[in-house]
């Protein structure tokens, strides 16, 4: 479940951190969900220097592969990132030799016989502890971090540079990658997202703003200033607009969990690319096309530059992202069909089935339909998680994570 829900919560401009699990005291019950435990995950800062404020809000989280008991995940916010631990008591011990059991030294001349600790249950506690500190190594805003497959590395984005940590070292970084010119006035893109492949730990890839992916070997050289291979879609010249640009920008890039195929979003569409053909993608699902018309009005309002994710489901057979009105989309790629959904409260009630929901676009509007002039663009759905081995999601609606599930009888 850890998977599920601990890459959305704390996400949307939150500084707590709040990680949810399973109802533990009712096994039988699916579906039903207690807060787990809340932390405070980032505090404000003030760069002096620059005399630039640093917001807490987290950016990014990601869960390290389990080991023992306790779980550990990454967070970050625009300059910080920070790998904590999260563990659990619900044992206690009693009979202590040299305590009383209000916990004061006792007198050793008094100790006459030797006793034995015992375990008693207690309410269980749940406690969230910084294990590292990774600072000072980002000069812009951190939009990306993900955990190798080698478990010992992972790698953190900024808009110009990549740089590759050891979970075990804090004070120093290897930059893997600088598209930063001579002269800024010469930048004509920078990097979006960044990700490595789930299973060969030397290849990653990072997204642009120009709707471009390169994938990087690290086994080629130390700084990856030389892409291994290059994706991109040629753009229809009759179709070009001065929106073009911006709305190719690639918000989000994910893995296939087989590593074969490579998912990326950009503000109208999620693409799927084979890694074994870089001229143009396999698949192109259309998220809300519907949009297109409205460009206009959304670069007034700023919300043609929202960064919408993606994910896959734990087969690779479908996929899923956000979009407005709290609508989210999931595609078959098997099948090429498409459902539209809304999560809201009326949605999220228990057993309550979702409701297919479709956009009317012009003309005579159905019963069942909405007009695209009706949406609400401040509801919005940026973030979205796949349980990897059941038919569970997770979105993240402004302040509200949803949670449905298939139908159970």
């Amino acid at each position: 479940m850890a998977a599920l829900v601990l890459k959305l919560l704390g996400l949307g401009y939150q500084r707590r951190l709040s990680l949810q699990f399973p109802n533990k005291s009712r096994p039988h019950s699916r579906g039903e969900y207690n807060v787990y435990s809340t932390f405070q995950s980032h505090e404000p800062e003030f760069d002096y220097l620059k005399s630039l404020e640093i917001e807490e809000k987290i950016n990014k989280i990601r869960w390290l592969p389990q080991q023992n008991a306790a779980h550990f995940l990454l967070s970050t916010n625009d300059k910080t990132i920070k790998l904590w631990k999260i563990s659990e008591r619900d044992k206690r011990a009693e009979g202590y030799n040299l305590k009383d059991e209000d916990g004061r030294l006792r007198d050793p001349f008094r100790i006459t016989a030797l006793r034995v600790p015992i375990l008693k249950p207690m309410d269980l506690m749940v406690e969230a502890s910084p294990r590292r500190i990774f600072a000072n190594a980002h000069t812009y805003h951190i939009n990306s971090i993900s955990v190798n497959s080698d478990h010992e590395t992972y790698l953190s984005a900024d808009d110009l540079r990549i740089n590759l940590w050891h979970l075990g070292i804090t004070n120093r970084s290897f930059n893997i990658v600088d598209i930063k010119p001579v002269n800024m006035e010469e930048l004509t893109e920078v990097i979006t997202a960044a990700e490595f492949h789930p299973h060969q730990c030397n290849v990653f890839v990072h997204s642009s703003s120009k709707g471009t992916v390169r994938l990087c070997d690290m086994r080629s050289s130390a700084l990856c200033d030389r892409h291994s291979k290059f994706f991109e879609e040629p753009e229809d010249p009759s179709s070009r607009s001065f929106f073009s640009e911006i709305i190719s920008s690639i918000s989000d890039v994910k893995f296939s969990h087989s590593g074969r195929y490579m998912m990326t979003r950009d503000y109208l569409s999620v693409k799927v690319w084979d890694l074994n053909m870089e001229t143009r993608p396999v698949e192109t699902y259309q998220v809300h096309e519907y949009l297109r018309s409205k460009l206009c009005s959304l670069y007034e309002n700023d919300c043609i530059f929202d960064k919408f994710e993606c994910c896959w489901n734990g087969s690779d057979g479908a996929l899923m992202t956000g979009s407005y009105n709290n609508f989210f989309r999931m595609f078959d790629r098997s099948t090429r069909r498409d459902v539209t959904l809304e999560a809201s409260r009326e949605s999220s009630k228990p057993r309550a089935i979702l409701k297919p929901r479709k956009v009317c676009t012009g003309g005579k509007r159905k019963k069942d339909e909405i007009s695209v002039d009706s949406l609400d663009f401040n509801k919005k759905i940026l973030h979205t998680a796949w349980h990897p081995l059941e038919n569970i999601i997770a979105v993240a609606a402004t302040n509200n994570l949803y949670i449905f599930q298939d139908k159970v009888n």
